[in-house]
């Protein structure tokens, strides 16, 4: 039985632009780590091949040192691995693909057409091609069929199935499905999929192995798979991200923020990055965001808060009273009634909190 990893989507040198500059330079050192950690757990866990499907780095521009790093990597694999270039890193000019020396195990398909490798020492003949611009609306697998000669035969492409505009190597389901193809290793998407099969081919994505945005959230990495001797084909995720996003709504009502988040936190979050939503009713006072943001910061990576609360209802009620603080709450209650949208709203509810802090001497901070 052969065991393969599959993984795509690495974009090394990607800018982390939303967090601090210090951050953003500690993640960049992190992901140039991540294909000694893949090495390692290749060799620790026997994978005789690895499927790389493109996007390894975030532009075809990247610094040669990047590319020198993980050249280095991926020759410490006690296995073969094979990669195929795509819309980010393509294989162009200057690229690292052509630029920077590859070990004798690895493979880069650079070609803009599929071409084969075959290893029969495993029965097994891979299949892969690369891109070699920005976008391609060219399927690869137009017209291919692997031939029937009781051998494995694997794909390793970087695109997508049936999108709406064909742009990013295109492959349409009955391509797949005649394609002969025992398992089609996929890129491009940075969401994971479970594993779809056309025909005899089993196809997947395992998304980008790192997030970095709050548009990629949750556990990343890897799929693990096995071939049988017929050429079955069995499939495993694992987790390999080193830090997660995460988006956490809180309600706040009846509690103080600081207390209903901190109840609402997983026992690890110091390694990850968090965006949490404060919803719900909150006093005079709100809810604090900056003080909370202070006191909570060294609890994770990375926080971000955003407050989406409003505010309490019984504060309005107020507004009847006969007090400088009634005909205050009077006037913005009137403009907050014929407040034609949510954001319109919002903006009555926190003048309402800033003039009620200055009428009770009160920071907000």
């Amino acid at each position: 039985m052969l065991t393969f990893l599959h993984a795509a989507d690495f974009h090394l040198d990607s800018a982390f632009g939303a967090l601090t500059a210090r951050q953003a330079a500690g993640r960049r050192r992190e992901s140039r780590e991540l294909g000694f950690r893949l090495a390692n757990y290749v060799n620790q866990n026997g994978v005789d091949l690895v499927l790389l499907a493109g996007d390894l780095f975030d532009s075809g521009s990247a610094f040669r040192e990047t590319g020198e790093q993980l050249a280095e990597a991926l020759g410490q694999m006690n296995a073969r691995v094979f990669i195929a270039p795509g819309n980010h890193d393509w294989a162009g000019p200057g690229s690292p693909w052509m630029t920077v020396r590859w070990p004798e195990n690895v493979h880069v398909f650079r070609e803009g057409r599929l071409t084969a490798v075959d290893l029969p020492e495993w029965n097994l003949t891979v299949y892969g091609g690369a891109f070699t611009a920005s976008e391609r609306a060219e399927s690869f697998l137009t017209g291919f069929a692997a031939p029937e000669d009781g051998r494995v035969h694997i794909g390793l492409l970087h695109g997508e199935i049936d999108p709406p505009q064909a742009r990013y190597g295109p492959v349409r389901r009955e391509e797949i499905a005649a394609s002969g193809l025992h398992y089609l290793a996929l890129g491009h998407i940075h969401r994971r999929t479970e594993p779809l099969r056309f025909g005899k081919t089993l196809c997947a994505w395992p998304g980008c192995i790192e997030g970095r945005g709050f548009d990629e959230l949750g556990e990343k990495g890897f799929y693990r798979g096995t071939i049988g001797g017929s050429g079955q084909i069995s499939l495993e995720f694992v987790p390999f991200a080193q830090r997660r996003y995460e988006i956490l709504e809180v309600d706040v009502t009846g509690r103080s923020p600081r207390s209903a988040v901190e109840a609402a936190l997983p026992e690890d979050t110091a390694r990850h990055l968090y965006r949490i939503l404060l919803t719900g009713e909150t006093g005079e006072g709100g809810a604090d965001v900056r003080g909370l943001q202070e006191a909570l910061a060294d609890r994770f990576y990375a926080l971000e808060l955003r407050d989406r609360t409003r505010m309490a209802e019984d504060i309005w009620a107020r507004a009847e009273e006969d007090s400088l603080r009634g005909l205050f709450l009077r006037q913005l209650r009137q403009r907050r009634q014929g407040a034609e949208s949510e954001a319109e709203r919002d903006t009555v509810d926190e003048a309402a909190r800033f003039g009620l802090a200055a009428l009770d001497h009160r920071d907000l901070g």
